[in-house]
């Protein structure tokens, strides 16, 4: 297939402009219209753009519309890009968009980027999973408006007592810790950490234990993009 006949969907990182990848960087510098996730992408990472790129924030427009771009953009022969924060392969809504694109017959290729979990594992020098404390990862979100089957609710994925990691939820930490608690794994003195915007020139990171994170996360202030 010919190569404007490709969309890309492209991982740019967590924020960091020098944690992203070299193939991601290339595509930013040589498309032509790039959609990207409005204010969760680092500006210093939208200079890599040319000067007559034509740049779309996706928080402003419809999953209909971000289609609708990407795909009239790309069948004239223009390079375009989903521009996704950290990567795209989490929590990122592409799947809906890959098959409609693929539908109308173009390709979609996606390039990883660092994900903010690695980039606030990195800050604080974590080794997530640790020789004789835990070899698994869980990686979820907290139930609101997005269901969750019964089996992933967070009281029977504390079980396990691996290392947890929620996105998407840290305005819901309070329901999180009741529900770590109820599962029975986890004590109250568990070892617990927020990261608010990883890799960013403003990361903040508040260290504390089940018990006490709530609190504190509350003092800070924080209830968006935060880990």
């Amino acid at each position: 297939m010919e190569a404007n006949k490709i969309v890309y969907f492209v991982g740019c990182g967590p924020g960091d402009p020098e944690l992203i990848t070299i193939k991601a960087k290339n595509l930013i510098e040589s498309a032509d219209v790039i959609v990207y996730s409005g204010s969760l992408i680092n500006p210093r990472i939208m200079e890599f753009a040319k000067h007559d790129a034509l740049l779309y924030d996706a928080s402003l427009i419809s999953r209909e519309e971000i289609s609708r771009l990407l795909s009239d953009s790309t069948k004239r022969g223009l390079l375009s890009i989903r521009l996704h924060d950290g990567d795209p392969g989490i929590f990122s809504t592409i799947r809906e968009q890959i098959d409609k694109l693929e539908d109308e017959g173009l390709q979609c290729k996606v390039v990883p980027g660092v994900t903010s979990l690695l980039a606030a594992a990195a800050e604080m020098n974590l080794e997530l999973t640790l020789p004789g404390v835990t070899q698994t990862l869980i990686v979820t979100r907290a139930e609101l408006r997005t269901p969750v089957p019964t089996r992933e609710r967070i009281s029977e994925l504390s079980k396990h007592r691996g290392t947890l990691v929620f996105y998407l939820s840290v305005h819901l930490i309070e329901n999180i810790i009741k529900e770590l608690l109820k599962g029975g794994a986890y004590t109250r003195d568990t070892p617990t950490a927020v990261v608010y915007k990883a890799g960013w020139e403003d990361q903040t990171i508040i260290r504390g234990t089940l018990d006490s994170i709530t609190k504190k996360v509350r003092q800070a202030r924080i209830i968006k993009t935060a880990l």
